[in-house]
């Protein structure tokens, strides 16, 4: 049988691009640019079978068109509910579809909060034993963090982020940003005694000085070190959520 692989594609100030890889084809995750995911797919001589776009912000589908002009059989799976602000979409899809994606059986979840139509793509059982359950979560759930509410509430992203916590501890979480210093950070001035916490930080920085990923996190990880997650209410992650976006570290 034909393994898949996860790599990650960091590209302009923090996003990352996810590429998941079975046999001769991939799918892309949220291309911010078109360039280094095709120049990565050519140098494999890999052929783009889809791309999935978790919500539409520009750094999530800006790579998009470009991508489709170069692989124009790729599939685009997104929210049906933003057609018009994805409009090269051809699969529109909504939260509890099941959609098959190179062989493989992906859910698909409303994760509306960061954006009215997020969505997040959950691999439950991806072949190739080494990769695990994946989660690709744009914008909802970071590493230490959650996405800025820009048009849902703090009760939408309570919903999703408890939605999130009961994948299966395993499941690599693949954000969009590598934001997880600047979240963990945050989350340390916070609760400077949780020593879990506090070990998870020291170990994101010492990766990120020596200029690696962060990324993917797990969903056992962020339920024992992310304070979103951990916040017993919508009213509680609320406040977390405000007083995170007018932080500044000092």
């Amino acid at each position: 049988t034909m393994h898949s692989s996860l790599h990650a594609l960091p590209v302009l100030q923090d996003n990352v691009i996810w590429i998941w890889v079975r046999g001769a084809e991939a799918v892309v995750i949220d291309p911010a640019v078109a360039p280094p995911v095709r120049a990565w797919l050519e140098k494999r001589q890999l052929i783009l079978a889809a791309v999935l776009q978790t919500h539409h912000h520009a750094d999530h589908i800006g790579g998009t068109p470009e991508l489709l002009q170069r692989w124009p059989e790729a599939e685009v799976i997104a929210s049906a509910d933003d057609r018009e602000r994805i409009p090269f979409q051809t699969m529109p899809v909504r939260g509890g579809d099941h959609v098959t994606v190179l062989g493989e059986t992906v859910e698909v979840m409303d994760v509306a909060a960061h954006t009215r139509a997020h969505i997040a793509f959950f691999l439950p059982n991806p072949k190739g034993a080494e990769i695990g359950p994946l989660l690709f979560c744009g914008d909802t759930l970071f590493s230490g963090g959650c996405g800025r509410l820009f048009e849902g509430s703090a009760e939408q992203m309570h919903q999703a982020l408890q939605k999130l916590a009961e994948l299966p501890e395993a499941t690599q979480v693949c954000c969009a940003h590598e934001y997880t210093e600047a979240n963990l950070q945050w989350a340390v001035a916070q609760q400077p005694n949780n020593t879990v916490l506090v070990e998870r930080y020291r170990e994101v920085r010492s990766l990120r000085a020596k200029g690696e990923l962060s990324l993917p996190s797990s969903i056992g990880l962020e339920r024992r070190t992310n304070l979103f997650m951990q916040a017993s209410s919508a009213a509680e992650l609320g406040v977390l959520r405000s007083h995170k976006d007018q932080w500044r570290p000092t």
